[in-house]
């Protein structure tokens, strides 16, 4: 029933644009770096299989799960579930997410990976989403959309737990 009622903010064709583009951007920065890939997950998980498709230099890649919501619409405190395996030491990291609103989580994983002494760590997010309650660090290097601010699923992103497979992204009513 709610993607019947939803609205749709971003169609598919936007959405793909926004990874093309942040895929030329990503390119330009970490081709030839042998870089890191970060995947947070489970949000992360869409957004990064599109951009790999488009990235045609060598990378590694890793997840990690923390996570605030855990299936809930408004989020609690951070849980670790997985900390990445790979050796951040001295590597170019990328960390790539589904969406920025808050920030609080990510302000939490930049922290803790900061302090493995990686060569460099940015965000990449298919979307951030505009009011002013971001936290104050938070904030992403490599952002494809920008959202207004509702409850937003579809391209990573889940209402309830559901929906993440969508091409477009829709708003609840």
């Amino acid at each position: 029933m709610v993607l019947a009622q939803a609205d749709c903010v971003s169609t598919a064709e936007e959405v793909a644009a926004a990874y093309d583009a942040l895929a030329l951007k990503i390119k330009s920065e970490y081709a030839g770096l042998n870089p890191l890939m970060l995947v947070v997950m489970i949000g992360g998980l869409v957004p990064a299989a599109e951009l790999f498709k488009r990235l045609d230099f060598a990378f590694e890649v890793d997840y990690l799960h923390a996570t605030r919501y855990r299936g809930a619409t408004t989020g609690g405190g951070l849980v670790w579930k997985r900390r990445p395996d790979a050796a951040l030491e001295q590597r170019h990291v990328l960390v790539i997410d589904d969406i920025l609103d808050e920030g609080h989580t990510l302000v939490e994983i930049r922290a803790a990976l900061a302090a493995l002494q990686p060569a460099s760590l940015k965000v990449a997010v298919l979307a951030e989403k505009l009011h002013d309650r971001r936290a104050a660090e938070a904030h992403a290097e490599f952002i494809g959309l920008q959202l207004p601010d509702r409850y937003v699923f579809g391209c990573g992103m889940d209402y309830k737990e559901f929906w993440r497979q969508l091409p477009a992204i829709y708003a609840v009513k």
